[in-house]
C-alpha cells in the first residue's frame, strides 16, 4: 500500500484523502470542495421590499443577561426548549421552533453581524406554509441594546416585509415578545 495523500485548500476545508487502490482496482478521485468566505455570503436586497418597524423597550437587565437572551439563552423566553442552535457568529445559521403556546412556528436565518452585549443582526424567516410570519422572505432583524444604569432600552428594527400583513403582524407581536423577555429576565 502507498501513502495518504491530503489535499487541503484553506483552513476550514474539507479534506479529501486518497490512497492508492490495490493492484487491478480503480479508485475514483475526490472532489475538492472549496472555503467559502463569510464576508462573500451578500445581506439581503431589501431595495424592492421598503416596509420595517421599529420599537424600543426598557428591560430590567443588564444589556449582558439580554445579550445572551437574544442568543445562548433564547429559548429561556423566545424559543421552545430544546429546539434552539444557535452560535452568534457572523454567517452561522440559526434554526428554532417558537414557545408552543404561541404556536408552532419554524424560524431560521443566518447571523449577519454581533457584538457582544451591544447588538446582534440576523436574518429572520418565519411562518407555518401559510402566509404568516415573514410569508418565505428572508427580512432582517437588528436588536440593538443601550445600557441605561441597572437596565438596558432594546431597540429593535425588523425590516424587508413583502406586505403590510406581515410587518403589522410582527409590530403587533414583538412589543409583547419584548413584556415577555423582561418578566423573565428581571
Amino acid at each position: 500500500m502507498g501513502d495518504i495523500q491530503e489535499v487541503v485548500q484553506g483552513p476550514n476545508a474539507v479534506h479529501p484523502r486518497e490512497t492508492p487502490a490495490p493492484p487491478g482496482l480503480h479508485v475514483r478521485k475526490s472532489t475538492i470542495c472549496q472555503e467559502v468566505s463569510v464576508s462573500s455570503i451578500p445581506r439581503p436586497d431589501l431595495s424592492a421590499r421598503p416596509l420595517q418597524l421599529s420599537c424600543e423597550y426598557t428591560v430590567n437587565a443588564r444589556p449582558e443577561k439580554v445579550y445572551a437572551a437574544w442568543t445562548t439563552s433564547f429559548d429561556i423566553w423566545f424559543a421552545q426548549p430544546g429546539t434552539l442552535a444557535l452560535v452568534p457568529e457572523p454567517g452561522r445559521p440559526y434554526f428554532f421552533y417558537n414557545r408552543d403556546d404561541w404556536g408552532r412556528h419554524p424560524h431560521y436565518g443566518r447571523i449577519l453581524d454581533a457584538k457582544e452585549n451591544q447588538f446582534i443582526e440576523m436574518t429572520w424567516l418565519t411562518g407555518n406554509g401559510s402566509a404568516e410570519g415573514t410569508e418565505g422572505a428572508e427580512t432582517v432583524l437588528r436588536i440593538e441594546l443601550v445600557p441605561r444604569g441597572e437596565a438596558t432600552q432594546v431597540r429593535l428594527t425588523h425590516s424587508g416585509f413583502v406586505s403590510e400583513k406581515s410587518r403589522d403582524g410582527h409590530k403587533e407581536n414583538w412589543p409583547l415578545a419584548l413584556e415577555i423577555l423582561d418578566e423573565v429576565l428581571s
